[in-house]
């Protein structure tokens, strides 16, 4: 049974940094595409960033060059890292781990394939 767990969310000023973990276990990595995603109050939930399960990366317009995504692999559990940086009050929202099973090169930015989704953990940049 895969497992996604968040961490690492808080209160940042803007323009501060804030890193997210997600501990997914109960899986084989190799299978599975993994990403971030938020949602705002009122919103719908929206694609941030993601690793297909041959490790490329993909990042939404709003990101780009401001967040980056990394991975710790271990046999059976990987964790997953959002470094953001520069962070503004439009990305404030709650930050959610999500996983699908896929073999493609590529992943999903829509947040329909993913099946497996953690907690969530809320991150709010505010002065």
């Amino acid at each position: 049974q895969l497992q996604l767990v968040e961490s690492g969310g808080g209160l940042v000023q803007p323009g501060g940094s804030l890193r997210l973990s997600c501990t997914a276990s109960g899986f084989t990595v190799d299978n599975y595409a993994i990403g971030w995603f938020r949602q705002a109050p009122g919103k719908e939930r929206e694609g941030v960033s993601c690793f297909s399960s041959t490790g490329r990366e993909n990042y939404a317009n709003s990101v780009e060059g401001r967040f980056t995504i990394s991975r710790d692999n271990a046999k059976n559990t990987m964790t997953v890292y959002l470094q953001m940086n520069s962070l503004k009050a439009e990305d404030t929202a709650v930050y959610y781990c999500a996983a699908y099973s896929s073999k493609s090169p590529f992943c999903s930015g829509s947040p329909t394939p993913y099946n497996y989704w953690g907690q969530g953990t809320q991150v709010t940049v505010s002065s």
